[in-house]
């Protein structure tokens, strides 16, 4: 792979100032984004006062810590416009999640607010290592989904020539991909071992593809997926930070010269760690739930939002603004086994331990005489694979998971593409327990 470094004179000047710029801009923004939610959004003039807070009483970034939380029910609450602090007439753009599991959240922004989104995302893609004039495959989902229409703008922004294939039809992604030679790939990782799959079944070698950048979010992944992208593509496998709440992606990125967390774009959004349990602000270096806050958001503000993604802050390294380690799950994913905490992506980690194993897997929970039960479903790498070989793997993978996550499993090995696939954020649970 190549050493993909920037340049000298190709980042702006904030990714290097010193931190007490940084600082001193935020604590500015700060004051300008609480002054403007309070005077113009009805549901935060409601929330300080019931809190007994005003924007004046912000007078150093600590002060932040006195103002309250928003959470994702507020968002469905005030379904659809009800967080807004500018007329509904000055949206430029609305996205809104899928609301799958209740009403969708959404939100709204102004041409002001597009245009820095597009600039976070540029300044993403190109700390990833993509330059002005790549071609980049973009096959995260179009809509109201933030991921694809957030990539385009972005990529546009940094002067690269988009391919918008969106998700799904896997085969023509491939032929895609081997026919425009695009430079960089913007995907989740699941969708990205699904377009691996698909290389293989037409017998083409992925590593002889032009890809040599590819931006991964939308889902956890871990290191060891990173590696087995890498290995199989010969590029650089980098990660992307977003949610639609803050703004879509493009809130945090890795740099590729050093992949050792993301770092955030700490002009325009502000993060903080909190205890998940107590929501007491802990120091940077250590664990809990991540908390942003935009500053220069003009549609909707947000101020103090409980992403429910468990990380850490840590200084910056290739960039001046901090870094948080890469988020590898989540508050409201963590699935409690028989009083042990278990996360999706310690289950991934142990399977890509496990030769013979593709990192295609389901976690399916039940109930048997009282006890909760976990089964892995997890795909075989060749159909071929005799059932002795699959008997074993799957010893070995209940004997990594019982020792590194500390429960006990059953593992069903399946064959190759019979778990289903997910074109955008892979399902990694089915929770058929009985509620109550």
């Amino acid at each position: 792979m190549d050493d993909l470094s920037p340049r000298p004179g190709e980042l702006d000047r904030i990714e290097t100032a010193s931190r007490d710029e940084i600082a001193a801009l935020q604590l500015d923004r700060l004051r300008t984004t609480l002054a403007h939610a309070y005077a113009n959004a009805p549901f935060y003039r409601a929330k300080f006062d019931a809190a007994g807070i005003h924007p004046d009483d912000l007078r150093s970034l600590a002060d932040l810590a006195k103002f309250p939380f928003t959470v994702k029910t507020d968002l469905r609450d005030t379904y659809p416009f009800g967080m807004l602090a500018v007329p509904r007439e000055r949206l430029a753009r609305i996205h809104a999640s899928s609301g799958t599991t209740g009403k969708p959240t959404v939100v709204g922004y102004t041409k002001g607010d597009i245009e820095v989104w597009s600039e976070v995302m540029a300044r993403s893609i190109r700390a990833s290592g993509g330059r002005p004039g790549d071609v980049v495959h973009i096959a995260y989902g179009y809509g109201l989904f933030t991921g694809g229409l957030g990539a385009h703008y972005g990529a546009e922004r940094l002067g690269c020539t988009v391919v918008p294939v969106s998700g799904g039809m896997t085969e023509r992604q491939v032929t895609l991909i081997q026919d425009f030679k695009p430079r960089v790939i913007m995907v989740t990782p699941s969708y990205m071992l699904s377009i691996l799959d698909e290389f293989r079944r037409q017998g083409v070698d992925p590593r002889s593809t032009s890809l040599a950048v590819g931006i991964f979010g939308a889902e956890p992944w871990t290191n060891a997926m990173r590696g087995e992208i890498e290995l199989h593509f010969d590029m650089h496998a980098v990660d992307i930070y977003g949610l639609s709440e803050v703004m879509g992606p493009g809130v945090a990125n890795e740099c590729v010269e050093t992949k050792d967390g993301l770092h955030v774009w700490e002009d325009h959004f502000y993060p903080e760690i909190v205890d998940p349990e107590t929501g007491r602000v802990l120091p940077d270096g250590e664990r809990g739930e991540l908390v942003f806050t935009s500053l220069t958001k003009e549609a909707m503000p947000i101020i103090r939002y409980r992403t429910r993604d468990l990380t850490r802050l840590l200084p910056g390294t290739a960039r001046s603004m901090r870094r948080i380690e890469k988020i590898t799950g989540r508050s409201d994913d963590m699935i409690i086994l028989r009083g042990v905490n278990v996360f999706p992506t310690q289950i991934e980690e142990q399977i890509l331990k496990c030769r013979g194993l593709a990192p295609h897997f389901l976690i399916e929970l039940t109930k048997a005489e009282r006890l909760d039960v976990m089964t892995v479903h997890v795909e075989a790498q060749e159909a071929s694979t005799a059932a002795e070989a699959r008997s074993a793997s799957a010893k070995e993978l209940a004997h990594h998971i019982k020792s590194v996550v500390g429960v006990s499993s059953i593992v069903r090995i399946a064959d190759p593409g019979s778990l289903e696939r997910s074109v955008g954020k892979a399902k990694r649970v089915q929770d058929s327990r009985p509620r109550g």
